[in-house]
């Protein structure tokens, strides 16, 4: 294995640890919205929690990235993943189709927060010359807008698929079994180039909005 590879792969693991963190408060931010809408199922089950290892998924969050990452190691840019789904009980919801996708939702949106927080520290890193911790925070701000634009998608098991479930009125029941095997779906989704352009443009143009917003060069 020569230098550059081993480079790639270790860049790819700091992308790994960051992909893992971001997964965690994504599934915290499904979780907390749960319980604040009625729903204590996810709560229960220690899932309103900031401990990785509840929200670990074998394959969205250990197989599929760590095999980007050994198979493909320069793919630490464009590195994607899920984590085990927050179970929600419709039943305990006060209004089961808005608190449903406000459930849905508070993922993706804890991601654009983080993203906003990570350039946040990016300024104050430049402002006192920490340069790697610049670098390493836009790195993650990056992966958090990539998950953020990447769960919109509407294939089981993203949350584009559980908004689009509560629009066209699919039963709960229906979307469960569908999702078992949706994995499939995202992973030979990932494999067209015009996806992963415009999932590219969404996150490089946001990514340059907050940018200018902190007054922050990127090269």
């Amino acid at each position: 294995m020569d230098a550059n590879t081993t480079n790639a792969i270790a860049d790819g693991l700091i992308s790994y640890l960051g992909l893992v963190i971001l997964l965690t408060f994504h599934e915290f931010g499904h979780a907390w919205t749960a319980s604040k809408c009625g729903d204590d199922t996810a709560r229960l089950q220690g899932r309103v929690s900031l401990n990785p290892l509840v929200h670990i998924d074998p394959i969205g969050t250990v197989l599929l990235p760590l095999l980007m990452i050994f198979i493909s190691p320069n793919i630490s840019r464009f590195m994607i993943g899920w984590a085990k789904p927050v179970p929600v009980n419709l039943a305990n919801l006060r209004q089961p189709n808005r608190d449903d996708i406000l459930i849905t939702m508070a993922g993706p949106g804890m991601n654009f927060i983080l993203a906003v927080a990570l350039m946040a520290m990016v300024r104050g890193a430049l402002l006192i010359h920490l340069l790697p911790l610049a670098e390493v925070c836009i790195r993650f701000a990056s992966l958090s807008l990539l998950l953020g634009f990447f769960n919109l998608i509407p294939i089981p098991p993203l949350d584009g698929s559980r908004v689009m479930r509560v629009l066209i009125g699919m039963t709960y029941d229906a979307y469960w079994q569908l999702s078992q095997f949706g994995f499939i779906g995202v992973i030979l989704v990932l494999q067209i180039p015009l996806v992963r352009q415009v999932l590219r443009s969404a996150v490089d143009g946001t990514l340059l909005g907050l940018a200018t917003l902190f007054g922050i060069p990127l090269q």
